[in-house]
């Protein structure tokens, strides 16, 4: 990604930036460190200098000062735009290069000096901007163990990930990670299964279960036959997608380029026409000293200030409540979002299952059936078991607690025989039709029974969050398409998406087949996909805009996304997304002003109505006003709405066309 601004042709993104500094692949912590901003620094003290110099009537000091500025500003952009032009590739440095040299010839050195610094500047947050945008997969690369065990002609052996065969035996001890992809061929778990599908819970599997890298065993030992390389698991997929996306939005066309692309060639055809028809016309100087001015009247010097300096501002003024922008790109692009896929897990839910239903037989109360369930899972690590915990005011002692792989606990409490565990492993009896209900609502039941005897069920759900129906409602206010994406089971998403309020709904999705949905989404319109997980890194990087949930989610979705919501609450999704349309409007204003201004200059220069003192005024005045305009997106004032309570719209509606 980079700024929406002005900087380098398309075509060559990657070329340009090279031989900058500081640029891909390289860490850059504050803004100092990125060449250009540091060479618009020094070309900025050199024109000081010249300028009170000059005042003082050192003429010949300040000349030569404002050369050395010139020279220092325009090696931020000169070299690529001269790599660019040998590769038959225009953009706005072509222009701002050109204008340059028109102000040299015409003896304001002063002038040509201004332009590279300003325009330094622009290259300087854009650079700034590419280098902050994304680091790498660490987060995903760490969920693949560093040795893994394999049962190797009769012996046990520790290999590296990289060096299992397909047809090996993993032997994977409770707690491990899986180094690969596979198929158990003997032992019962419950797996977590988060970081690649989604799944809220942990799930069950036993012989012939498919297991994928990156799964966290539970309780029970596992033998696993590997079906896949490391080079080609599911983590390996997820890095080629990730990597493949980053790529393609890579090379997106930036707003400036655009618009430079028909201007630089049309200025410099008509500056050559100028010069050439006057010169036979008439007084071959005077005609030639028009083509420069209107050369000079041409240069976008607003146009390659005042964006970035509208991105600064907007993007700062979003970390200011809580949503961090990557970019010009990024908040162009989340401006123009018509569709919004989310998440289920850790996205629409608080990622922390709560229970919310307990059944019970004749006689027996619900307190009873949490007691005795919490007093067998305080001796268990299932993430079942801190929510039956957090629901049970008491917790009595249990002795002989057993933990019965793929099925559940038992235990003694007092002198009672207590089994806790999945239907099928305990027979509901009476039950039977509310766990069938509780499933159905998209819950994990567990059965409660004591001495033979079944007393009660449980289920446990992760739950919306609070304020999911009124962020969606919103959305559908404000006239956004919304679609649920889920690595979950059916069953749950159904449930989950009625009660948030979404009718689209696609469950049981891999990694994979959620890039894939994206990719069809986007074919309607501007997407923007919503996660929190290391299962979301490929729809994240697959859509025009990836944005991910902060505090819950994994490093690698925020590395991958374009936008990060630094907090808990899902109501910083409509607040960013009318923050950026706001100042998406301001970024336009700003690109008509500066065409518009272009538009005035170039008449009255041809005319010599203005001479080249009177367009350097009026260019100086424009990049004032286009600046101001563009620090607008930034004005607390104006957040102050964009943080309303949410069911208060205070965004303009999207609407087709816009």
């Amino acid at each position: 990604m980079s700024d929406a601004c002005c900087a380098h042709p398309e075509d060559d993104h990657t070329d340009d930036h090279d031989d900058h500094g500081h640029g891909h692949g390289e860490s850059v912590e504050r803004l100092w460190d990125v060449d250009e901003i540091r060479g618009a620094a020094a070309s900025g003290v050199l024109l000081a200098a010249g300028f009170l110099l000059s005042r003082a009537g050192q003429d010949g000091w300040s000349l030569g000062l404002n050369i050395v500025a010139l020279v220092v500003g325009a090696s931020t952009f000169v070299p690529g735009t001269l790599r660019a032009l040998a590769k038959r590739r225009i953009g706005v440095g072509t222009l701002m290069t050109i204008a340059a040299v028109g102000a040299v010839l015409l003896g304001e050195v002063q002038e040509a000096a201004m332009l590279a610094f300003l325009y330094s500047i622009s290259e300087g947050l854009e650079e700034y901007s590419l280098a902050k945008t994304r680091t790498g997969l660490r987060a995903l690369l760490s969920l693949v163990p560093e040795r893994a065990t394999v049962r190797r002609d009769g012996l046990e052996v520790g290999v590296a990930p990289k060096d299992l065969l397909v047809g090996d035996v993993m032997l994977v001890k409770p707690g491990e990670r899986l180094a690969t992809d596979g198929t158990i061929t003997a032992g019962r778990t419950a797996l977590d299964v988060s970081a690649i599908t989604g799944e809220s819970m942990p799930v069950e599997a036993g012989p012939g279960a498919e297991v994928y890298a990156g799964s966290i065993n539970g309780t029970g030992a596992l033998e696993v036959e590997v079906t896949t390389t490391a080079e080609n698991n599911s983590l390996a997929r997820i890095v080629h997608i990730v990597e493949a996306e980053q790529s393609r939005k890579g090379a997106t066309q930036r707003l400036a380029d655009k618009v430079a692309k028909p201007l630089v060639p049309g200025i410099m055809v008509l500056a050559a026409l100028i010069a050439a028809v006057g010169s036979l016309a008439g007084d071959p100087g005077l005609w030639i000293e028009r083509a420069l001015v209107v050369l000079v009247a041409a240069s976008p010097c607003a146009l390659a200030i005042s964006v970035p300096v509208s991105v600064v501002s907007a993007v700062g003024a979003g970390s200011r409540f809580g949503v961090l922008i990557k970019g010009g790109a990024a908040l162009e692009t989340l401006g123009r979002v018509r569709t919004i896929a989310l998440d289920k897990t850790g996205t629409l839910t608080a990622n922390r299952p709560v229970v919310v239903e307990v059944t019970t037989a004749a006689g027996i109360s619900r307190d009873e059936v949490l007691s005795l369930a919490a007093g067998l899972e305080a001796r268990s690590e299932h993430p079942l078991a801190r929510a039956i915990l957090a629901a049970s005011d008491t917790v009595p002692a249990a002795s002989d607690v057993e933990a019965v792989t793929g099925a559940g606990l038992t235990g003694t409490i007092g002198v009672r025989r207590v089994r806790l565990g999945r239907p099928g492993w305990i027979d509901p009896g009476g039950l039977a039709a509310a766990v069938t209900a509780m499933q159905q609502a998209g819950a994990t039941a567990v059965v409660l029974e004591v001495d033979g005897r079944v007393l009660g069920a449980i289920a446990v759900r992760d739950e919306l969050r609070p304020e999911a129906r009124e962020v969606v409602a919103r959305l559908g206010r404000e006239g956004y398409t919304v679609t649920m994406l889920t690595g979950d089971n059916a069953a749950t998403a159904q449930a989950l998406a009625a009660e948030a309020g979404i009718t689209a709904v696609h469950a049981e999705l891999r990694p994979e087949d959620k890039s894939r949905l994206v990719s069809t989404l986007r074919a309607q319109g501007t997407t923007a996909m919503v996660g929190d997980g290391v299962n979301d890194a490929p729809a994240l990087a697959t859509a025009d805009l990836g944005v991910a949930m902060g505090a819950m989610g994994s490093d690698v979705a925020i590395e991958t996304a374009d936008v990060a919501l630094m907090g808990d609450d899902l109501r910083l999704l409509p607040q960013a997304l009318a923050h950026a349309r706001r100042s998406r409007r301001i970024m336009l204003q700003n690109v008509g002003l500066s065409l518009a201004l272009i538009a005035v200059l170039i008449p009255l220069a041809l005319a010599g109505i203005l001479g080249l003192a009177a367009v350097v005024l009026v260019h100086e005045l424009a990049e004032v006003v286009v600046i101001a305009n563009g620090v607008r997106a930034g004005r607390s004032k104006d957040l102050r709405t964009l943080t309303a309570p949410v069911g208060t719209s205070t965004a303009t509606p999207v609407t087709a066309g816009r």
